[in-house]
């Protein structure tokens, strides 16, 4: 769970975001009937604004201020699957998120999750994993939810996006385990021990 304070500054932050004078496509759910967009539930999947992430903010929705970021990082991706490359609201979209990476990344310091088991000394981080390691971890990411699916996925185009194998409409992600950088690899070790109670441990192969 963040703090009382960590919950504050991503209120502060979201806050900051939202009172940008271009910030005007981000602040409401997309009336995409009133527009005429009849695609856009079809091509964005998980619909997600900045009022709807602050109402969250002050209602407790989240437990930590990473489901709070992972939300703010969909409307970005939202508006890039559903506009053109290089087109405005694209590069809006680009320009924001990239904005609001610099400020997260002071706020918070660190991507993970805080209720994941404590960090494994570096050395030991550094260290490449195991084979079973790696088919335990495979196997854990069958066991969580969507949501947190979305964090570790979050976190690997953070910090290791060489594992990630996107198709071309960018909605279906694949998750190349071998590929993991191995720092990365034993804090997402770690998180998913975290959901699961250690019980991909425990499971045969």
């Amino acid at each position: 769970m963040s703090s009382k304070k960590d919950f504050a500054e991503m209120s502060k932050l979201v806050t900051q975001v939202m009172g940008r004078g271009d910030a005007e496509p981000f602040r409401h759910p997309v009336e995409w009937k009133e527009l005429g967009l009849f695609d856009y539930p079809q091509i964005v999947k998980n619909p997600m604004d900045l009022t709807t992430v602050q109402k969250r903010l002050q209602t407790g929705h989240y437990g930590h201020v990473e489901e709070a970021a992972a939300d703010v990082r969909l409307i970005w991706k939202n508006c890039q699957a559903y506009n053109a490359d290089g087109s405005d609201f694209y590069m809006l979209a680009s320009d924001f998120a990239k904005r609001f990476e610099d400020k997260y990344a002071r706020l918070s310091g660190d991507a993970l999750p805080k209720k994941a088991t404590p960090s494994k000394p570096a050395a030991v981080n550094d260290v490449e994993p195991t084979l079973e390691e790696k088919q335990i971890f495979a196997r854990g990411l069958f066991r969580i939810n969507k949501e947190e699916l979305g964090k570790v996925v979050t976190v690997l185009d953070d910090k290791s996006p060489e594992a990630l194998t996107k198709n071309s409409a960018e909605d279906e992600v694949e998750i190349n385990v071998d590929s993991i950088v191995p720092r990365v690899f034993h804090e997402l070790s770690d998180y998913l021990d975290s959901l699961i109670g250690g019980a991909g441990k425990k499971a045969k192969a």
